[in-house]
Formats: structure tokens, sequence, C-alpha cells
């Protein structure tokens, strides 16, 4: 699923080709998405001024002076900007044909991603309403982490992955900042000390930027904007590589279901 390096990835491709342009049509191709895409939508947009394209959590916010745009890429969906007249293949659902002859165009394989509209704050709407903050921000600090651990009896890494918490920080870049911060994603919450926050917030934070700065990490289905691979898959030091040495200590870095999800550390640098 793209996570936050991905989905900034893509917020930052697309607003350069797509901000400022005037919206001539939709065109909807399958509106059986996570959730219907709403009627009247093409009615709606039709005329409007992109204004701001902005992100918040996974959620890409597409700003017109009538409402606001919501776009999640849900487990396989990319964004693209193409010829407006282009053909499009079997998992493109949904065009914003453009003023000047392109399209930004949603594929989505699985069709578990969204388009969605609220004419009200996007911030107050029900999927983004209850969002932690975001990791980049101030509001991720040290005191709020330890505050969150302190109040938690689950293991931290459930917690770092928890939108509840912070946003954004998926099972990879989770793995990567606990390896990164010496902590082991087993480790109970209440037993972390705050100079272990402190160490884990910087943590994540450089994993992510570090994950933007390669255009995100392509495992199975992601792609940038333009068709490119992420490449911070090249960087990552645990996630995905059971059975093979640690870079730092050499011990064979193990792998364990966690919440249902795999987590992948080394035993000996992560305590």
């Amino acid at each position: 699923m793209p996570e936050l390096p991905e989905v900034e990835t893509t917020r930052r491709g697309i607003a350069e080709r797509i901000l400022g342009r005037r919206i001539l049509a939709v065109r909807i191709r399958d509106s059986r998405l996570r959730w219907p895409v709403p009627q009247g939508l093409a009615g709606t947009l039709r005329g409007q001024e992109i204004t701001a394209v902005q992100r918040r959590a996974k959620y890409l916010l597409l700003r017109t002076p009538a409402g606001t745009l919501i776009l999640h890429l849900g487990m396989s969906g990319s964004l693209r900007v193409v010829a407006s007249e282009s053909t499009p293949g079997r998992h493109d659902h949904f065009d914003l044909v453009l003023d000047n002859a392109q399209c930004l165009r949603l594929r989505d394989p699985r069709r578990f991603g969204a388009v969605l509209w609220t004419e009200g704050d996007p911030e107050l709407h029900p999927l983004l309403a209850r969002l932690g903050p975001e990791p980049l921000s101030a509001d991720f600090d040290t005191d709020y982490l330890h505050r969150c651990a302190q109040q938690r009896r689950t293991a931290i890494k459930p917690l770092l992955m928890d939108q509840r918490v912070v946003v954004g920080v998926g099972n990879i870049y989770a793995s990567e900042a606990l390896f990164a911060a010496g902590i082991h994603p087993q480790r109970q919450c209440r037993r972390i000390a705050r100079a272990r926050c402190r160490v884990l917030v910087e943590s994540v934070r450089q994993i992510l930027r570090d994950a933007i700065e390669q255009g995100g990490t392509t495992l199975r289905d992601f792609q940038r904007s333009d068709g490119r691979p992420g490449y911070f898959a090249q960087e990552l030091k645990v996630y995905g590589r059971a059975g093979e040495a640690c870079p730092e200590c050499g011990a064979l870095i193990l792998q364990r279901r966690l919440g249902q999800r795999s987590s992948f550390y080394c035993p000996r640098c992560q305590h």
C-alpha cells in the first residue's frame, strides 16, 4: 500500500502539472471504488480551477473554489498526468480533463482507492477528522510521542502505525525507523524512556525525508506520477530482508508477525 512518502511523491509530481489548470470535464469509467464516486461530480467540477494540491496523511486534496476533491490511492492505485485523448487502460477508472489537453488519470487495479468530494473543510471530513499529527510537523515531537506511549499497553510498532497517533507511518517505514532508533518492534510502549522517544521521533522523520527524496519505495505496485519507480527500496536496512545479515552487526535479520503484519528487525541491534 502506498505510504506517506509515496503519496507525497505523487503530490509533488502532479502539482506542478495541474495547479492552476481549469477542469473541462470528468470521465468516470467505473464508479465502484472503495466508496462510490459521488453522483453529480462531473457537473460540480466542470469549469473549476485547481487552486491547491495538498496532502493530509495518505489523502490527496485537490482544492477548488467550489470545494475539495479527496483522493486516496488505496492498495495499488496511482495518478498520472497524460494526454487527455490517450487510450485508457483496463484499470483507468477516473479522469480529470484539464484545459491544456492533459488529464489527471487514476489507475486502480484493485479498486480500493477513493474519489470523494466535500464542500466544507476537508479536515472535518469523517475520514480525516480523527487523524493524528503529520510526522514531519512540529506537533509530532518527543513529548507527544512519550505521552502517547505511556497511555498504551501495546507494543511500539503498532503504536507508530496507528493513524490516530501519527499519520502515514506504514509497515515499511515503521520497521526502518525502529531499526534506526535501535528499538525492538515488540517493546512495550510504557517501557520506552523519554530519551528513546526523542531518538525514535528523529528516526521517523529522517527515514520519511530520505524516502521522499528517493521518490518512495517500489515493492510491487507503486510508481511515481511520471511512471518511474521509487528508489528507496535500495536503502531498506531490515524490511523484507529476513535471513540476511544486519548491515550494522552482521546478525541475521528476523521476521515476526506483529499486529497481523510482518515485522523485520535485528535481534542484536534492537532491544
